[in-house]
């Protein structure tokens, strides 16, 4: 059953979290980890996100945001996209 829609402000913090399906591993390397913080990091002025704290586990992540006048939605997709390519 899918999840109810975000509620999506300018300014709202968020507790965002990724998980591998079925809870299989996502970061397979530090390469893996490497390339996942470059790519928010691009990402995070590019969208005028504040990241207030992260954490890397082998199968998910936790992101604190505060969004700015993009939609958190569009700075994950980005984000999720692009490292599963």
């Amino acid at each position: 059953m899918p999840r109810k829609a975000r509620i999506d402000a300018p300014g709202a913090l968020y507790h965002v979290i990724v998980r591998g399906i079925e809870r299989g591993k996502i970061f397979q390397s530090d390469y893996d980890r490497k390339n996942f913080l470059n790519r928010l990091g691009k990402l995070i002025p590019e969208t005028q996100t504040d990241c207030f704290a992260w954490a890397l586990i082998p199968n998910h992540v936790h992101l604190l945001l505060k969004t700015g006048l993009v939609p958190v939605f569009v700075l994950m997709s980005r984000l999720l996209t692009g490292f599963a390519g």
